[in-house]
């Protein structure tokens, strides 16, 4: 592609996937532009990322929603206010309903190597403790494009790390977080020059 890819991106936390697009694309190792950030929550860091990077930002409560199609329904309101070419899911822990004409369209990355270790309720440090008391000898991150089902979806691309025997689940999320900042890039840039059949 020629022209940068435009990105929304959707979180409802701390918002360090989102430093790590916008420390990319100021490297130059990344050609897009984030038009836009969305958050669930008011106090999210996130917020404050985009602030000082000059991003627009809007806040779209869930708790104000009657249910998750109401609520995906004004996220994808505030999205459409802005040109953007593919939504990124950073940290986002609510179920984002969008419409068809998004489908694959949309990617979210998972700490974990799906299909295990996925679904409703595995977000955060939960996934790293249910990785450790399963006794698995590696895990790692998975980029996958969205459906309508936690976790779900064609799997764009998958980085591994080891599991290590003295690790906690703060060691092995840093570890899975540093892999992250790999594949997440990597996989926006696959989808915006179209070498993923999704």
């Amino acid at each position: 592609m020629n022209a940068p890819v435009h990105l929304g991106v959707l979180l409802s936390g701390g918002g360090r996937s989102l430093q790590n697009l916008i420390d990319r694309i100021a490297d130059g190792s990344l050609d897009a532009r984030i038009e836009i950030v969305v958050s669930s929550d008011p106090a999210a860091f996130g917020l404050e990322r985009a602030r000082k990077a000059g991003i627009p930002a809007a806040i779209v409560a869930r708790k104000p929603f009657r249910d998750a199609a109401a609520h995906s329904a004004a996220v994808t309101e505030a999205l459409e206010r802005h040109p953007v070419d593919l939504v990124i899911l950073a940290g986002y822990i609510h179920l984002y309903l969008f419409p068809q004409k998004w489908a694959c369209r949309v990617l979210n990355i998972h700490p974990a190597l799906l299909p295990a270790f996925g679904g409703k309720g595995f977000y955060g440090h939960k996934v790293h403790e249910e990785v450790l008391k399963a006794g698995a000898k590696e895990s790692g991150c998975t980029v996958h494009f969205a459906d309508h089902q936690y976790d779900h979806g064609a799997i764009i691309l998958q980085k591994k790390v080891p599991v290590l025997a003295a690790d906690t689940p703060e060691t092995l999320a840093e570890r899975v977080f540093q892999a992250e900042c790999e594949a997440y890039p990597e996989a926006i840039r696959k989808v915006a020059e179209g070498a993923v059949l999704s």
